[in-house]
């Protein structure tokens, strides 16, 4: 199942850490499969308040995710951008192709319904 790394930046600094972090951050990338799906565009909101930027990197497990977070070779590198970005950083597992939000909402109910038991 796919897992995400996902970025919000709420502060953006072009400083040449920065600038050094991209360049690099694909390698770091490459041996654990992943690849940007989003990469900071200007987002449309529609609804509250968005502030930054976002990143969105995709990869094929969870297990993959942690490992390149966890690798040399990006801890090598992450400083470049934590020390001039403010943000945050996810990782978390998608969902499989048949996944049903009804589904959930059942069990949801059901959990909701059933007694607490003390």
């Amino acid at each position: 199942m796919p897992a995400y790394g996902f970025a919000h930046l709420r502060s953006r600094r072009h400083h040449s850490d920065v600038i050094e972090y991209l360049q690099r951050i694909q390698a770091t990338l490459d041996p654990f499969a992943g690849r940007f799906v989003i990469h900071g565009p200007p987002a449309e909101v529609v609804e509250g308040i968005w502030p930054g930027s976002m990143v969105l990197i995709e990869f094929p497990g969870l297990a993959e995710a942690r490992a390149w977070y966890d690798s040399p070779a990006y801890r090598a590198i992450l400083r470049l951008r934590t020390d001039h970005i403010e943000g945050d950083l996810l990782l978390i597992e998608g969902v499989a192709p048949d996944y049903d939000p009804a589904e959930r909402a059942r069990k949801l109910q059901t959990e909701a319904e059933a007694p607490l038991i003390p």
